[in-house]
């Protein structure tokens, strides 16, 4: 491939490299026997090198999800890419036995599970067409060596993966050309959910006209040549980059050479000052490239977009901050949303999101074997009955709450509860005596399928019999064990300004009163009492674990007395309806006896006054001096609008006699220690883990 810009050439060539980035699985994850890790969710039966199918297991929703972007558009005799979803799901731990499956002619879905040591190093795994290649949680790891998609092969997805570590000691190599991941005349190929790294050459290549790739939530980091595109004369390739975190990379970032369409946006491009990598530039169309870059954020880095002058790039919505040098657009462009639908988060909202949400995830799954024998003997497990809903009568029914009133009482197995995108102005509730219900938005975001109405605590019934209270007000009221939900917004739009004369403000999105209910991959908006996080009764255990999610409002808008976990996601703080900004973001009602709210590895931010909010207040409800509130914040991102002092007393009870506090947060809102900031010690937080909330459940996507 062609090189840096000449008056950067002789820079790269006296680069030094720094040091490995450490990455590690969380003890919880560990201990829960933590596997499967998505996006999307996930579960990988047991298996060494064998088909999951043979020993009953039909292949997992994760597994089986199809891509975006300009991966998803069908052409070339190929309707989107969905890997190996058709074939068996297989687990390997070797190199033969990857490269067995990886190579065979039948679609196979090739589970990870482990770290595989490629030799000779540098070896690019050949991979051919309809195969999916997921790692098993964080622990699928590919080392010195990556992944090679030759001419004509096509319908590959790699996901959820570590690649890292070809390096041969020459920061701008010319003799070894390794890398993570290289396509040469490739089509419908989706790489999501990574961690690239610290390669020879490459952490991704597209070359030779390779078409229909989706670049998507990948970490690429302590790289010379990242990712380049293109390099033939033709102007043939087509491709998204989206949500990626590129992080000490000097180059090629990516590098986009007569390429047809490229639609970058929502990526992360982030220099870190005081390290031996310095970028040399971001995002260069080159040849006649004709490029969209949106909604993207560049954070202290050189020459940030650059462009030939044969090339057409458009800019609109991105962000620069602490950057210099070369920074240019010109030239008219396409519009994506031709090819494909797609909702672009805000540039400011970018660093946060991508953060939390890009790499290879934890989701927690069936325990593999982790003896290295056989496997045991799986169960059949039934197939989940499906039911659609359409609002504008495309499928069975129109209305969320009627598909749930269609799912039988004491029902066994899964039922999922496929909604279309658009917004449905309704209320709905999950009856206790229905569990295993699955509510899923089946658009491309979680933003196009909307369930939202507008009660408050304080609006009349309709039949007169009073008003709704606060738990009544949800919009969405889960009370059946085993609630899922994924890819969807659940939103009250209760208008606080429209109603001052209205005694309750208070306006649920969403109430949970139930145990093991998966909010995956959701936004949950409203304003004051957004989320409620609760128990069937005093008495019952009521666990709730969110990843990968959205949660907005203002005061107390994540409540009550269940033990929840809200894991990588981004929490975002509003200003009240006369725009001050002052509020609250827990107000945990725990039992002495039980875990409270845990917000792990997430961002906490909003566009609010700084030093204007509370991380939590203690609300002991109803007076009940017995409760022990609790809200552990760690290895969690806070802005400045976080207050120095950020926890506070509620209702006559002082916080300090019970269970608040932080442990390695970050961010111009994080705090030292101190008696109005109590931090766990390490000790202390190694027994405040997610696997000590969730207490022997492994959430698994159904």
């Amino acid at each position: 491939m062609s090189e840096t810009p000449a008056r950067t050439r002789a820079k790269a060539r006296h680069r030094r490299r720094r040091k490995i980035l450490a990455t590690g699985v969380p003890l919880a994850l560990v201990a829960a026997g933590a596997l499967a890790y998505g996006t999307d969710t996930g579960v990988f039966g047991p298996g060494s090198a064998r088909a999951a199918s043979a020993a009953g297991h039909t292949a997992p929703a994760w597994a089986t999800a199809g891509a975006d972007g300009f991966a998803s558009v069908d052409a070339l005799g190929q309707r989107g890419t969905y890997g190996g979803r058709d074939g068996e799901t297989v687990t390997v731990r070797t190199q033969a036995e990857l490269e067995k499956y990886a190579t065979a002619e039948e679609p196979y879905v090739i589970v990870v599970a482990g770290t595989i040591r490629v030799a000779p190093v540098g070896k690019e795994i050949k991979v051919r067409s309809d195969k999916t290649i997921v790692g098993a949680g964080t622990s699928g790891q590919i080392v010195g060596g990556g992944f090679f998609l030759g001419t004509g092969v096509h319908n590959v997805i790699i996901r959820n993966l570590t690649i890292r570590d070809s390096y041969q000691g020459v920061w701008n190599d010319k003799e070894h050309d390794f890398d993570a991941i290289q396509m040469d005349g490739a089509h419908h190929v989706w790489i999501d959910h990574n961690d690239l790294r610290h390669m020879a050459d490459g952490l991704i290549d597209v070359r030779k006209d390779s078409t229909y790739v989706t670049v998507s939530w990948n970490r690429l980091s302590d790289n010379n040549k990242t990712f380049g595109i293109g390099w033939t004369e033709n102007v043939a390739t087509d491709i998204t980059v989206h949500h990626n975190w590129f992080r000490e990379t000097e180059q090629r970032n990516p590098s986009t050479d007569n390429a047809a369409h490229a639609h970058l946006y929502n990526n992360y491009l982030e220099d870190v000052p005081g390290t031996g990598i310095t970028s040399s530039y971001g995002n260069y169309a080159r040849g006649r490239t004709s490029m969209v870059l949106e909604n993207s954020y560049f954070q202290g880095v050189n020459n940030p977009v650059i462009k030939d002058a044969t090339a057409s790039l458009v800019q609109r919505g991105n962000v620069f901050s602490g950057t210099s040098g070369r920074n240019e657009s010109g030239g008219t462009a396409f519009d994506p949303a031709r090819f494909y639908a797609y909702t672009p988060d805000r540039a400011a909202d970018v660093p946060g999101l991508v953060r939390a949400g890009a790499g290879p995830r934890t989701s927690i799954g069936v325990a593999d074997d982790q003896q290295g024998g056989a496997a045991p003997k799986a169960a059949t497990t039934k197939a989940a009955t499906t039911l659609t809903v359409a609002r504008d009568g495309t499928a069975r029914y129109r209305t969320v709450q009627a598909a749930v009133d269609a799912v039988p009482a004491g029902n066994a197995s899964r039922v999922v509860i496929a909604v279309k995108p658009g917004t449905y102005r309704e209320t709905v509730k999950v009856p206790s005596d229905k569990p295993h219900v699955t509510i899923q938005g089946t658009g491309t975001s979680r933003k196009q399928t909307v369930i939202t109405y507008d009660n408050a605590a304080g609006t009349p019934k309709p039949d007169g019999s009073g008003t709704y209270g606060t738990s009544g007000s949800a919009t969405v009221a889960v009370e059946a064990d085993d609630f899922q939900a994924r890819n969807l917004t659940i939103a009250n739009d209760f208008d606080e300004a429209a109603h001052q004369s209205l005694d309750g403000h208070q306006a649920v999105a969403l109430r949970t009163a139930a145990d093991k209910v998966f909010l995956d991959g959701v936004i949950v908006t409203g304003d004051q009492d957004t989320l409620l996080l609760d128990t069937a009764a005093k008495d019952r255990l009521g666990r709730v674990y969110m990843r990968d999610s959205y949660v907005v409002g203002n005061v107390d808008f994540i409540f009550g007395r269940a033990s929840a976990v809200i894991d990588r996601s981004v929490i975002t703080l509003k200003k009240r309806w006369n725009g001050t900004s002052a509020g609250y973001v827990t107000a945990p009602s725990t039992p002495a006896d039980r875990k409270g709210f845990l917000i792990s590895r997430s961002v906490v931010d909003g566009d609010v006054a700084a030093g204007s909010f509370h991380l939590g207040r203690t609300w002991h409800a109803g007076g009940d001096a017995a409760l022990d509130p609790q809200t552990t914040v760690r290895d969690t991102r806070l802005g400045a609008a976080i207050k120095s002092t950020p926890w506070s007393d509620m209702g006559g009870f002082s916080w300090k006699d019970d269970r608040f506090a932080e442990y390695r947060n970050s961010g111009p809102g994080a705090g030292a220690a101190g008696p109005d900031r109590p931090h766990l010690t390490d000790s202390q937080a190694a027994g405040q883990e997610i696997g000590d909330w969730l207490g022997g459940w492994v959430p698994t996507a159904s």
